[in-house]
């Protein structure tokens, strides 16, 4: 006999291919971006970091940071790029798998997850910032501090003013993990 008490309501079911919907809808936006804004640049520079590519004014911040002796920001120095879509589209097949197998435990379990890969996301952008931010060459033909960038807000390094901002495809994440949090409360125990 199945223990109804374990089973998911089929709105709840609804919620999380929903949630499963919006991981896959992410891909195709920026998940983070850094504006640089200075008096030479006043429109601003951009880098746009989608889950499988860079896109933006890479190759003139990475002229400007030379003179700085920061390494270039490059889709080879992102090994993430290139397996990232894939682990969001398995978690999309896996969150679609709960939707259908309507099991809390298993939503428990994915709910889990979801929050492992935010925090490893967090921990490899913040470790990304550090390492592009305190090994500057000490040939380079400025010399600043070690600095490191903010994963959100800004900061000032000479006379650029840096934004750090999360792209839509970021909201589509958060979106995707509150879907599945609303089961919990809807199908809870009375």
């Amino acid at each position: 006999m199945i223990d109804k008490s374990r089973k998911l309501s089929i709105l709840s079911s609804l919620l999380i291919t929903l949630s499963a919907g919006l991981l896959v809808l992410s891909i195709f936006f920026p998940w983070w971006q850094m504006v640089f804004f200075a008096p030479q640049y006043p429109e601003g520079l951009n880098i746009i970091v989608y889950p499988n590519k860079l896109e933006g004014e890479i190759d003139i911040v990475n002229g400007l940071n030379h003179y700085i002796g920061m390494e270039n920001f490059s889709e080879e120095n992102f090994p993430q790029l290139q397996y990232l879509s894939y682990l969001v589209i398995g978690l999309a097949a896996i969150t679609l798998l709960v939707a259908l197998l309507r099991n809390k435990k298993l939503l428990y379990g994915l709910i889990g997850l979801f929050m492992v890969g935010g925090v490893l996301g967090v921990i490899t952008l913040r470790k990304a910032l550090v390492h592009f931010g305190t090994n500057l060459s000490p040939t380079a033909p400025i010399k600043i501090d070690p600095f490191v960038p903010p994963i959100l807000g800004h900061n000032t390094v000479a006379n650029f003013l840096t934004n750090s901002i999360l792209g839509y495809g970021t909201y589509f994440l958060i979106a995707a993990f509150i879907l599945l949090l609303i089961p919990l409360w809807k199908d809870r125990k009375k």
